[in-house]
């Protein structure tokens, strides 16, 4: 299908209509007849391209930097299509046909969004105000650590509801620890007690959280265990039903879901924040790594945490596809099996610094 975003894929197989598409050529699938200028997804899109502007109608003070062809930010920005850039392009101009027939210039030339440039619209619009996450990690680490004037919950909230996921009782997950070949008890799995739990990506120190995977090789990886070492791997039950906030693909959440609460502007302005917090979570601890590198995705986790989350789903950056989870209350999960494994041989990927 041309699209990857699900609001509108699943507009178009609404419409239960399949034949052959002429932009990706592919077969018997659901297709959509761009003819049809009054349907639901003209608007969405027609709404989309507003925040737009055409380089001839920019002021000269508007950054050269922040201008890009509509196909390439649509590409770039948004993540809606499953198409390469030139045939969005042919594509937007089919479903906005009659847009472009009266202002082909937001098609044909470079356009910026001109609340990029408007310091006091992101002020009160972004999560990071008029901050980048970089004076955020500063701000936490050196100056202010538990009253944070950094970041705009209330709208960063905004974001995490159309993040929620949910899974259902007995759903099944893996914790994995280094060990001897007898393996660990299955009370040796659960997460550490309160008061001894050290630093982690989401627990400050002292606090409980027990850290999961969905699968057996991401947990195995995760604890990056050496050739020949024995690993005990914990399989959890869930006890009951939970929701998390899946930070997963925070930045890919559609703009035509969150419209009626979140615009196309307010969007398009913390795209950058909502995949840097996804990629900061995720973020492998190293071994020099200080505590206090901890506190800006600890400061995330907490308030998700206090908005009634259970936890927390991230991906892997130990295992490509691979998603880990962190829950606030292990409680919620039981360990009802354990098995060991023998590592058996490990793959090393490289590449060499920039300054080499």
């Amino acid at each position: 299908m041309c699209f990857k975003d699900l609001e509108i894929k699943a507009m178009i197989e609404r419409l239960n209509i399949r034949g052959n598409c002429s932009v990706c050529a592919k077969k018997n699938v659901f297709i959509y007849d761009t003819c049809d200028n009054n349907s639901d997804i003209v608007q969405l899109f027609d709404g989309l391209l507003d925040i737009y502007i055409p380089s001839s109608s920019l002021p000269d003070s508007f950054p050269k930097e922040k201008r890009d062809f509509l196909r390439n930010e649509l590409f770039e920005r948004w993540n809606i299509f499953n198409l390469e850039k030139e045939k969005i392009g042919i594509l937007i101009k089919s479903i906005c046909n009659q847009r472009y027939a009266e202002n082909p210039d937001i098609f044909d030339e470079p356009v910026g969004i001109i609340a990029f440039q408007d310091e006091s619209y992101i002020t009160d619009n972004s999560i990071l105000k008029s901050y980048e996450w970089e004076d955020f990690v500063e701000g936490i680490k050196n100056k202010n650590r538990f009253h944070t004037d950094y970041i705009n919950l209330d709208l960063l909230n905004s974001f995490l509801k159309f993040a929620q996921k949910s899974y259902d009782e007995g759903a099944i997950f893996y914790r994995a620890r280094i060990s001897n070949a007898e393996g660990l008890h299955r009370k040796d799995m659960e997460a550490p007690p309160l008061g001894i739990a050290s630093d982690g990506r989401v627990n400050a120190s002292g606090i409980s959280c027990l850290y999961l995977s969905i699968d057996k090789e991401t947990t195995i990886r995760e604890i990056r265990a050496g050739a020949h070492d024995f690993v005990t791997i914990g399989k959890f039950r869930l006890k009951q039903g939970i929701s998390i906030v899946n930070l997963y693909n925070l930045h890919q959440i559609s703009p035509f879901r969150t419209i009626d609460e979140i615009d196309f502007t307010q969007h398009a302005v913390n795209r950058k924040h909502l995949e840097k917090i996804g990629n900061e979570i995720a973020r492998p601890l190293r071994r020099q790594d200080s505590p206090l590198d901890y506190l800006p995705t600890q400061y995330i986790s907490d308030f998700i945490k206090s908005k009634g989350y259970e936890g927390i789903e991230y991906k892997s950056t130990m295992h490509e596809g691979g998603r880990n989870l962190a829950i606030f209350k292990e409680e919620l999960l039981e360990c009802i099996d354990v098995s060991v494994v023998k590592i058996e041989g490990i793959n090393y990927s490289h590449r060499p610094e920039p300054n080499e």
